[in-house]
C-alpha cells in the first residue's frame, strides 16, 4: 500500500470572480477591449457623472441605451462589451444583456450566463430575477417552470427538449422529467431510461434513478487499512480490531510470496475470527525493469498473472473482495497535471490510457478466472469521475469510442480531507462541488466503499479527533441511502502520528478514542 502524502495544495477549492465569458473565453479578447475602448464610439464615451436619477429596478440594455447606478455611474454597451463611465469594466465581453436589478448591475453574456459586477470585477451568479437562487435538491420539471442549478445556470423543458440558459443541451429529446439532485441534473426519457449530465464530450451519460436506495447489508461498514509488514501478529491485530469495533481491515500486497505470504497468514487467522480482508492488489503499470508496459495486452497479462496469483493464495481463507491497483489514476505517466481534480476524461493522459485499462482488466479478469463469484473493486482519488466514467464506457481521454470496457462490482474512492467533501466534492479545484457517492450510484450500480479516508498529517491530534468524529458522522448517516458499503480509515499504525491512531501498540489519544468512541455509539446495524 502507497504512503500517505499530502495531496497537492491546488485543489483546495477557489472563490472569487470569473471572467465574463461565452463558452470558455480566451486571450485574444482583451485585445480586442483595448481597440474598443480606444475607437472614440460616442456611445462608450458616457459621461462621467451625472446628476440623474438611478435608473429603475430592472432597466435593461437592450432596450435602454444607458443605466444608471446608484452612485451615479453611468453604464452603457458597445459591441459586446460593457462600459462604465466610458471605461471597459473589468474582464468583459460577449454581453448580450446588461440589467440594473435591486441596487446592483448584472450582465448576461451570449451563453446566458450571469454575472454581478462587485465594484472592481464580476461574479458569477444566478439570474437575480429568478427566486429563491440554486432550486431545492429534488426539483423537477414539471411541476417546477425551471431549476437552477449551483453555478446559477437556468434549466428549462420545452416540448420534451432540455435547455440550459435557452440552449439545448447537447443531444437530448423525448425527454419526460429533469431533476436536479445531489448537484446534478439528470433526465428521464419518455422510456424510463435516466441520463446524468456529465463532463464528457457526449454530455449525457445512462444511469439509474439516483433518488433509489439500495442499502448494503449490515456488518462490514467501519474499516481499517493496514500494511503486511507490521510487527503485529496477525492474532494482536484481530484482538486490536475487534476491540476498535471494525470488521474489515484493508492490506495490500503484490503477487510476490514476500509479501502475499504475510496477507494470507492474516487472512487465515482472520477467517476463524470472523473478520474479514479487503485485499489490495499491488499492480500497477510498469514492468520489473520500472519502465512503462509496451502495450495494453501486455499490461492485461501481467494484470490476470497478479490477479490470479494473489486470489489462489486468499481464497482458501474466505477473502471475498479484492481492490485491483491503488491510485492508478494518480500515477504521473497516467494523470496529465496532479493538480487537477480528475473531472473530465480531457485530464488523463490519452498515450498511455491503454495500460491502465488493460492492467485493470488483467486483474479483474484474473482473480475471477480463480474465483468467479468475488467481488472486485477499482479505486479512484479526488473526483476522477473523468477517469472512472471513461473507463466504464470504454473511451479514450481524447473522446474516442470503442475501446474495452472496465466493469467493476464495487466502486472504491480514496476521500481525504484536502480533496473536499466527498457529498460536495469540487471539480478541479472549484466551488460549487456535487454528491460523488450519489453520483458512482446512478451510473454503476454497485456498492461504495471508501477505501482510504483521512485528513493531513500535518494536523494535531485534537484536530484529527474532531476530523473523525464529524467525518464518521456524515458517513454513517448516509451509509443506506448512498449504498456506502464500507468506510476504512487510513491507517492503524503509520510508524508515527502522522496518520495512524496507534502506535507500536499504544492508542494516539485522542483520535483513537474518537473512533472507537463512534463506533461503540452507533452500531453497524
Amino acid at each position: 500500500m502507497v504512503k500517505r502524502r499530502q495531496f497537492i495544495g491546488g485543489l483546495v477549492a477557489l472563490g472569487g470572480s470569473c471572467v465574463l465569458s461565452a463558452c470558455g473565453g480566451g486571450g485574444g479578447e482583451d485585445s480586442e477591449v483595448a481597440a474598443r475602448a480606444a475607437s472614440g464610439n460616442s456611445a462608450a464615451r458616457a459621461t462621467a457623472r451625472t446628476t440623474a436619477s438611478p435608473s429603475a429596478n430592472g432597466t435593461a440594455m437592450p432596450p435602454a441605451s444607458s443605466i444608471i447606478d446608484s452612485a451615479g455611474a453611468v453604464w452603457t454597451i458597445t459591441g459586446g462589451v460593457l462600459y462604465k463611465n466610458g471605461v471597459v469594466a473589468g474582464n468583459n465581453y460577449n454581453v448580450a444583456l446588461a440589467m440594473y436589478y435591486t441596487g446592483a448591475v448584472y450582465a448576461e453574456n451570449t451563453s446566458g450566463e450571469f454575472y454581478q459586477w462587485n465594484g472592481t470585477g464580476w461574479i458569477r451568479c444566478a439570474d437575480p430575477r429568478l427566486t429563491g437562487g440554486t432550486s431545492a435538491d429534488g426539483t423537477t420539471m414539471p411541476s417546477a417552470p425551471y431549476i437552477i442549478d449551483s453555478t446559477g445556470a437556468k434549466w428549462t423543458l420545452v416540448n420534451g427538449v432540455a435547455y440550459k440558459n435557452g440552449v439545448v443541451a447537447g443531444t437530448n429529446y423525448n425527454v419526460s422529467i429533469a431533476l436536479w439532485y445531489g448537484g446534478k441534473i439528470y433526465l428521464r426519457n419518455t422510456s424510463g431510461q435516466f441520463y446524468v449530465n456529465a463532463e464528457v464530450k457526449a454530455q449525457w451519460l445512462a444511469c439509474s434513478d439516483p433518488r433509489v436506495t439500495t442499502a448494503p447489508a449490515a456488518g462490514s461498514f467501519y474499516g481499517m487499512n493496514g500494511h503486511h509488514d507490521y510487527l503485529y501478529t496477525p492474532a494482536q491485530l484481530v484482538t486490536i480490531l475487534k476491540t476498535m469495533g471494525c470488521t474489515i481491515y484493508r492490506v495490500g500486497c503484490t503477487a510476490d510470496s514476500s509479501q502475499l505470504g504475510p496477507v494470507s497468514d492474516i487472512a487465515r487467522t482472520f477467517q476463524t475470527a470472523g473478520l474479514q480482508v479487503f485485499a489490495l492488489i499491488q499492480q500497477g503499470i510498469y514492468a520489473n525493469n520500472g519502465t512503462l508496459y509496451a502495450s495494453e495486452s501486455a499490461a492485461y497479462n501481467a494484470g490476470f498473472s497478479s490477479g490470479a496469483t494473489v486470489a489462489r493464495a486468499l481464497m482458501p481463507y474466505g477473502v471475498t473482495m479484492y481492490e485491483c491497483g491503488n491510485e492508478l489514476t494518480r500515477d504521473r505517466a497516467i494523470i496529465l497535471d496532479d493538480t487537477n481534480a480528475g473531472t473530465k476524461a480531457a485530464d488523463f493522459n490519452n498515450t498511455n490510457w491503454p495500460l491502465l485499462r488493460g492492467v485493470l482488466r488483467g486483474m479483474i479478469d484474473g482473480v475471477k478466472s480463480v474465483q468467479p463469484s468475488a467481488k472486485c473493486g477499482v479505486n479512484f482519488c479526488v473526483n476522477d469521475i473523468g477517469a472512472s466514467d471513461a473507463l466504464w464506457e470504454g473511451n479514450q481521454p481524447d473522446s474516442s469510442t470503442g475501446y474495452p470496457k472496465v466493469r467493476w462490482d464495487i466502486t472504491t474512492w480514496h476521500n481525504y480531507e484536502v480533496y473536499g467533501d466527498i457529498f460536495a466534492i469540487p471539480a478541479d479545484g472549484q466551488s460549487p462541488g456535487f454528491d460523488l457517492p450519489t453520483y458512482c450510484k446512478a451510473r454503476y450500480g454497485v456498492p461504495f466503499i471508501i477505501s482510504e479516508w483521512n485528513t493531513g498529517p500535518e494536523r494535531t491530534q485534537a484536530y484529527r479527533a474532531n476530523y473523525i468524529t464529524s467525518q464518521l458522522s456524515e458517513f454513517y448517516s448516509a451509509r443506506k441511502t448512498h449504498s456506502i458499503q464500507s468506510v476504512m480509515l487510513y491507517v492503524l499504525d503509520s510508524g508515527n502520528d502522522t496518520y495512524g491512531i496507534m502506535l507500536d501498540g499504544t492508542p494516539i489519544t485522542p483520535s483513537y478514542s474518537a473512533f472507537t468512541g463512534f463506533i461503540k455509539s452507533n452500531p453497524d446495524v
